[in-house]
Order: C-alpha cells, then sequence, then structure tokens
C-alpha cells in the first residue's frame, strides 16, 4: 500500500495524479489545492476511470489528509507571465511554498519531497532551508525533463531506442543548462564513433551538432507553450518516473536537483548532476569525470542560481 499527495490541482499536478493512477503506482492519491472545487473535480474525474487501471482511492483533501504520505509531490505556484522576471516569479513562488512547507511537513515528516514548482532549483533550495525534512528526503524535479528531451531527440536522430541513449543535462532547469557532452554514449559508443559503426548510418541525422540538440532542449518548454499555452504530460511522465525509482528501491541514476557540498567546487546551492534515488530517496551523487570546460559551465550555472538565491527573501 503507498500513498502519494499531490499540492496543486493544476494542468500539472492533474496530470501527474492523472498518470500515478493509470501507471498504479500508488493506492491511494490525494489532491490538495486551495480552489477546493478544482481539487475534487479533478480527483473525481481520475478516479471515474478506476475500473481501467490498478485499484486505487483517488480524492480531494486538506492539507491534514497528507499524513502518512509516502511521496509528496509540490506543483503549485504560478506561471511566469509576459514582463515578469525571473526574480519576480522566483519571490512569488517562494511566499507559496513557505505556505504549503508550514502546513504539510508537520503531517507527513516522513515523506519523500518531489519540488516540481519553478524555479525549481530555486525552490528546491528553499525547502532545504525552511522545512526541516532531512536533506535525503528531498528531491528538485531539476532537468529530468530536460534530460528526456534530450534523450528522446537524440534517439530520433540516431534511429535508436531511447533506452540506448545516455545523456543528461547537468546545471540548473534554466538557461545555463549543459550537456557535458564527454559523458554520452549510444550503445555503449562514444556518440562521435557510433555513426561509423551503426547500420543505420545512412539515415542518421548528426554532424556534432552539440550547440543545436542543446538550443533545441533549452527552446523545447518554450515551443510547446507557444503551440499548445503550457507544458505538462512530458514533466508528468517524469515526476512519475521519478515515484517508480524510489518505489522499485534498486537504485536509479537521475537528473534531479540536490543539495551540493563541494562537489565540482560547486556548494551550498540545489542543481542537478547524476544522483541515485531508491526508496529512501536521495542515496547520494555519482561524481562522474567531467572536464575542465563543463566543470567551468556547472560553476557558471551555480552562480547564476545563487544570484537569485541571494536576492530573495524567505
Amino acid at each position: 500500500m503507498s500513498k502519494i499527495s499531490v499540492i496543486g490541482a493544476g494542468f500539472v499536478g492533474a496530470t501527474i495524479a492523472n498518470d500515478l493512477m493509470i501507471q498504479g503506482l500508488a493506492s491511494e492519491i490525494v489532491l490538495v489545492d486551495i480552489n477546493k472545487q478544482k481539487a475534487f473535480g479533478e480527483a473525481l474525474d481520475i478516479y471515474q476511470g478506476a475500473p481501467f487501471c490498478s485499484p486505487a482511492i483517488v480524492r480531494p483533501g486538506e492539507y491534514s489528509d497528507v499524513e502518512n504520505s509516502d511521496i509528496v509531490i509540490i506543483t503549485c505556484g504560478v506561471a511566469r507571465k509576459p514582463g515578469m522576471s525571473r526574480l519576480d516569479l522566483a519571490q512569488v513562488n517562494v511566499g507559496i511554498l513557505k505556505d504549503v512547507s508550514a502546513n504539510v511537513t508537520p503531517y507527513a515528516p516522513n515523506a519523500i519531497y518531489i519540488i516540481v514548482s519553478n524555479p525549481v532549483d530555486v525552490l528546491t533550495y528553499v525547502f532545504h532551508k525552511i522545512s526541516g525534512i532531512p536533506e535525503k528526503q528531498i528531491i528538485g524535479s531539476g532537468t529530468i525533463l530536460d534530460t528526456s528531451r534530450l534523450q528522446s531527440e537524440l534517439a530520433r536522430r540516431f534511429c535508436i531506442s531511447p533506452k540506448n541513449v545516455h545523456a543528461h543535462i547537468y546545471g540548473e532547469h534554466g538557461d545555463s543548462a549543459f550537456v557535458p557532452w564527454s559523458l554520452v554514449t549510444i550503445a555503449n559508443n562514444n556518440i562521435d564513433t557510433f555513426l561509423a559503426g551503426s547500420p543505420d548510418a545512412d539515415r542518421i541525422e548528426w554532424n556534432n551538432d552539440y550547440d543545436e540538440i542543446e538550443d533545441f532542449v533549452k527552446k523545447s518548454g518554450g515551443t510547446v507553450i507557444a503551440n499548445k499555452g503550457a507544458t505538462y504530460f512530458a514533466v508528468a511522465m517524469s515526476v512519475c518516473h521519478i515515484c517508480k525509482c524510489i518505489f522499485n528501491d534498486a537504485g536509479t541514476a537521475l537528473s534531479v536537483s540536490t543539495l551540493m557540498h563541494g562537489e565540482y567546487g560547486v556548494e551550498d546551492v540545489c542543481l542537478s548532476t547524476l544522483t541515485i534515488v531508491d526508496r529512501d530517496g536521495i542515496r547520494g551523487k555519482i561524481l562522474n569525470p567531467l572536464t575542465e570546460e563543463e566543470i567551468a559551465k556547472l560553476q557558471k550555472s551555480a552562480n547564476n542560481l545563487k544570484a537569485v538565491i541571494n536576492q530573495v527573501e524567505f
């Protein structure tokens, strides 16, 4: 029996709850939102599909209903509006997070918390500082979605399953994110040598397009928003994958946002590197060897985040 509570019943939160139901990841799913009518409607809509899924209860709830949750997923917050600076967005959503933390953590001190709201790295850091929850129980969704976008695009170009693409996005979930290309492999081959040995060489679309790929990944969210108004399907799938890895307990390497303690010369900030996630939450980081240029990019990303954090009141 597993219980997952989702704080925020907007596009992202409701889609996460629906995917949790479809994938059979929880026997009880609680949706909490300041708009109680919205939470009720979303929960009812999802639950009425129960006959087609694994048995589960899906219901709206108050903060107190998160009690005994195995996982609490925080998705609440405002979206960035035209003319709103990154700092303005951070300050508004920090205020919302402070309220949520004060109301939720007393009921679920042993839960693993997944922070999804943006700016996710800033909010993950703030949650560390204000919640009193042990560090290993706090996971920011970080660049897991960016990584999925990267892997899916490389898979398309290399005519191979995404499961054979080992490539990740490091740094912030934002403009300074980057690909450590020195670590990228396609079916156990370095990305630049795979082409020569592939049976699909005549179909592969690759000409050392590093900058083009990174630009594609960074602009993907904006492209989706420009065409449909919001992003929520892929992010929901990525968050459900985190939940699956937690319950699986085998230990899975994920590009999620965690607190840094001097790794690669970066400390006292949350950003994404490869991290092992299991039933207890964060097991630890994988210290892959990065090039000097990649370490510099990671440090730059950290400094960008610290510039925002230093101006946020919490």
